[in-house]
């Protein structure tokens, strides 16, 4: 007997198809409406998040995932409004060609169709999501989680009511918050296209293991910068302090400090920001520790084990791991990497070359924070989230990469020998 929850990915599933048909300009003045509205109703939202807050720890690494303040819903406000006025990745003509027996044919870019998004404790992703997968013509449905519970019914408040004004509440729904109704979404087949985990490893590898509709990863970044031989101090105390500083909460957030052994008596200039603006744990290797013990502050500091390197950590904690030489660094990166955003930071050009050809990772930077794996930050307007595999997208994902093709094949009366 079909549920609650099945009958709704149904009407989600209809309702698509009027989308194939909605003109951008009405998808541009949904979307402006939905920006205004969000800065109308701040103090509705702020309230229903407030209460989500409330339920958790303010230590909690989620924490600063989930609130919500007047700040971040201007931006969040200012990205629906960029998401609007970026131009539609739909019905573009990728490729023409005219085959000898007269067909006429063209690849034309097409919506995915109904797009199933599992997140954690972010509010913001569902601004986020609900806006690309209009913008690129797709149906929605939202799965967040329990602690964004009254947060996520706010902002779905929000969307439902401007998409009624076009008649088209069902092309966007949230599922319950209940972890019970997760399985009903990754057993969707037929209603939903493809499903698209955002949070940490323990969430993606469930969906990827239990879903029976086709995963897009977004995988966990576990972050890492190299500090080369050749480094520049200066460039590199800047990008480190940014990358695991800047907010520590996101998967572009530095996990690992790689250091070449000869920088290590450049190792506490390095890093001792982190421990006057943000007192920030430091899990480092022996040759590490021995270079910072007496130049890092001791409650700070402590001897790295197998747990300290492939975590992401999300929260104030770094781990640093000594290399020989730039093969090692590599080696580090390929075993406890996670292929999200990997930089190096060298002055040596060659060095830098190597590095980029090498390390597989979605994002590869030269002298660059990682703070900027962001679809925002790429000029995508937004972003679903960072692909870290290799079939169909990698890296930020936003509207191109919500697109798919079709051929269309024109002909007079052809038939096959």
């Amino acid at each position: 007997m079909p549920t609650l929850v099945t009958e709704a990915l149904k009407k989600v599933q209809i309702a698509s198809r009027k989308l194939v048909s909605l003109s951008d300009e009405d998808i541009t003045l949904l979307l402006l409406e939905l920006s205004e509205l969000t800065v109308e109703e701040m103090d509705f939202l702020l309230s229903e998040n407030q209460k989500d807050l409330e339920r958790m720890e303010v230590k909690n690494p989620k924490y600063d995932r989930l609130r919500l303040h007047k700040g971040r819903l201007y931006e969040i406000a200012s990205a629906l409004k960029n998401v609007a006025l970026l131009p539609s990745p739909l019905h573009k003509v990728l490729e023409t060609k005219r085959l000898v027996n007269g067909l006429s044919m063209e690849r034309v870019s097409v919506p995915l169709g109904v797009i199933g998004i599992v997140y954690e404790s972010r509010p913001n992703v569902t601004f986020d999501v609900f806006a690309l997968c209009l913008k690129s013509g797709n149906a929605s449905v939202l799965k967040g989680s329990s602690e964004a519970h009254f947060s996520n019914l706010a902002i779905y408040k929000l969307i439902e009511s401007v998409l009624k004004k076009y008649d088209l509440q069902d092309v966007c729904y949230l599922a319950p918050s209940e972890r019970e109704t997760l399985s009903e979404v990754l057993n969707a087949v037929g209603y939903l296209d493809v499903i698209i985990p955002r949070g940490g490893q323990g969430l993606i590898d469930y969906v990827r293991n239990h879903s029976k509709v086709p995963v897009i990863e977004t995988g966990a970044g576990i972050v890492h910068t190299y500090f080369d031989c050749s480094a520049n101090l200066e460039k590199g105390r800047a990008i480190v302090e940014n990358a695991k500083a800047r907010r520590v909460s996101v998967c572009n957030a530095l996990d690992t400090l790689i250091i070449h052994k000869d920088r290590l008596t450049h190792l506490p200039s390095l890093v001792n920001i982190l421990a006057e603006r943000y007192e920030c744990e430091i899990y480092a290797d022996t040759l590490a520790y021995h270079a910072l013990q007496h130049f890092y502050p001791s409650h700070l500091l402590y001897p790295a084990d197998e747990t300290s390197f492939g975590t992401e950590f999300l929260s104030m904690k770094l781990s640093i791991k000594t290399v020989d030489n730039l093969e090692e660094a590599l080696e580090h990166i390929a075993t406890y990497g996670s292929k999200h955003s990997e930089a190096i930071i060298a002055e040596d050009a060659d060095t830098i070359e190597v590095f980029l050809k090498r390390v597989d990772a979605a994002v590869v930077y030269a002298n660059v924070s990682t703070g900027f794996t962001d679809g925002g930050e790429f000029g995508m307007g937004a972003e679903i989230g960072i692909s870290t595999q290799k079939l169909h997208a990698r890296g930020p994902m936003a509207l191109r990469e919500l697109a798919s093709y079709k051929w269309l094949i024109r002909g007079d009366g052809q038939i096959r020998m």
